[in-house]
């Protein structure tokens, strides 16, 4: 193991162990390996992701060498398939790598079957009635799947999986689970240890902040009634008589007391976002439930029991101004609470489990022990069948979209690539790509826009001409620089979805590369 770990060790700290071990061990298959797909899955490759399929019916040709770094001269006329594996090959060898000499399209339209293997697909450049029908395919065979596509200046990227559920989602911001307003018995009675007007100068700047908040809390509420402060005048005079309890200008525990006080403030109890994944139908368990759903089932009944209203305990403090000895005081007391309510979870856990019939050691405590840490912060994501989507978008969100200022080049930019897809349907090319017909396929698109948007039942005069020019000037072109762009997007999306750590993008991201801006449209 020490050479994989040495060479994986930088995302090694990213998702760790575990997560490294599901990218090992998962399939994905790429639909095209121009520049878009090649970048995608180059960086999958890097990463040491099981292995690859790289399915392509096309042959290098001298357009290629401009804009795809996994072919070179010696490859013009070979397969281009051939040719990307054979180069993603050498970038890893510890992946397994194989090519099909076919198009995606007719794959998909004469063996649907065959992409029920895989653990992931990475569609790319795919035309709108491909991407539908592979859609249905991979919905229904139960496999994650990618769109990924760049298009001159710009490039979009999207998710489709019946459901994706999160238990490491890594926010970037989250309060720190201390229960400075709801301490349970043993911290408080570590608090009520602690004396506050210890006359010792040095031992009164060592007091952890933690414990202040505690008890000047419990100060304040015997004279507010038993409340916590609530109204803006209230908090501020909270952190006025904090102040007062300083007996020094250095005392840094205390001006981390009053920065650290709004979350003595924060409401009790579990976040909306969470109370809705309980309160969601998939909690009611059977047979058939993942273990993420037995998990939820679990928690609702700790919640409502053991919990109090509360999740969990994470078990973890942040650093403050601490003696050594206090500071190791409240580790142990959090951890302690931490393994107290793994405990209790993993025995509902497994009286769940046999409840339904299942192995009652089908989870594994590591699992119990990785969700309990991260109860507060499960994330649950849904996503439409590209086909509903796409005739049946949602058109408040779309008619928001096309008005706003901030969103209507991305929006444009969405509409036209289903535009410009309708064009090649009909006219066997895309707007743009032949020399000497520009200004006829400038009129066309403009049509072919209008009558997309009088479907959607939105106004056809909000597109601008001059985006709709540059969509003919684009010439569905693969720029190299959007298509790496795409592809890291793509391959970041993938990771994501595979280990199942951090939240995978809700909705159709949009590059606008005219005004270097990404954007997230949820139609």
């Amino acid at each position: 193991m020490a050479e994989p770990k040495t060479k994986y060790d930088r995302q090694l700290r990213i998702w760790g162990e575990q997560g490294q071990a599901a990218l090992e061990k998962a399939s994905v298959c790429l639909l095209n390996c121009g520049p878009t797909g090649s970048e995608t899955l180059k960086n999958l490759v890097l990463g040491g992701i099981g292995s690859i399929t790289v399915v392509d019916g096309s042959k290098v040709d001298v357009g290629d060498l401009g804009n795809n770094f996994m072919v070179d001269e010696s490859s013009v006329g070979e397969s281009k398939a051939k040719c990307v594996c054979t180069f993603l090959q050498e970038l890893n060898a510890a992946v397994k790598a194989r090519f099909i000499d076919e198009y995606p399209e007719k794959l998909i339209e004469m063996k649907p079957s065959f992409f029920s293997e895989f653990t992931l697909v990475v569609a790319t450049q795919l035309p709108e009635r491909s991407m539908v029908n592979l859609d249905r395919i991979c919905r229904d065979a139960n496999v994650m799947l990618v769109f990924a596509r760049s298009y001159g200046l710009t490039g979009v990227v999207r998710l489709s999986v019946k459901e994706h559920t999160v238990i490491e989602s890594k926010p970037d911001h989250f309060l720190d689970d201390l229960r400075l307003n709801n301490p349970w018995l043993e911290l408080k009675r570590f608090s009520e240890s602690i004396d506050m007007n210890v006359p010792d100068p040095v031992a009164h700047k060592h007091i952890p902040y933690v414990v202040i908040l505690i008890k000047m809390a419990e100060e304040w509420a015997k004279s507010h009634n038993g409340s916590l402060p609530s109204t803006r005048e209230e908090k501020k005079e909270f952190k006025d008589l904090l102040k007062s309890k300083m007996i020094g200008l250095d005392e840094d525990n205390y001006k981390e007391a009053v920065d650290a006080s709004f979350k003595l403030f924060a409401p009790r109890g579990i976040n909306s976002n969470l109370r809705q994944i309980l309160d969601d139908n998939c909690a009611e368990v059977d047979s058939r439930s993942s273990d993420f759903w037995v998990l939820v089932a679990a928690l609702k009944e700790f919640i409502f029991n053991e919990g109090g209203g509360e999740a969990p305990v994470e078990g973890s403090i942040p650093d403050m101004t601490s003696s050594t000895e206090h500071y190791v005081s409240l580790q142990k007391i959090y951890q302690a609470k931490a393994e107290a309510d793994i405990l209790v979870m993993e025995l509902r856990v497994r009286n769940i489990l046999k409840k339904i019939g299942r192995d009652p050691d089908s989870i594994s405590k590591m699992t119990i022990k990785s969700f309990c840490k991260n109860a507060r912060k499960l994330t649950v994501c849904r996503y439409r069948l590209v086909g509903e989507e796409f005739s049946s978008p949602s058109l408040p969100e779309l008619q928001k979209y096309l008005t706003d200022e901030d969103y209507s080049m991305a929006v444009g930019f969405y509409i036209l690539l289903r535009a410009v897809d309708r064009f090649a349907a009909n006219l066997n090319s895309f707007p743009g790509q032949f020399d000497g017909e520009m200004d006829e396929d400038v009129s066309r698109l403009k049509s072919i826009t209008v009558g997309l948007l009088t479907e959607l039942g939105c106004n056809s005069s909000i597109l601008t001409e001059d985006l709709i020019n540059e969509m003919c000037r684009f010439g569905a072109a693969e720029l190299h620089a959007v298509a790496a762009f795409i592809g890291g997007i793509a391959s970041q999306e993938v990771i994501k979805l595979i280990t199942k750590q951090f939240v995978p993008i809700c909705g159709t991201f949009i590059f606008n590369g005219i005004d270097h801006k990404s954007q997230i449209l949820c139609l």
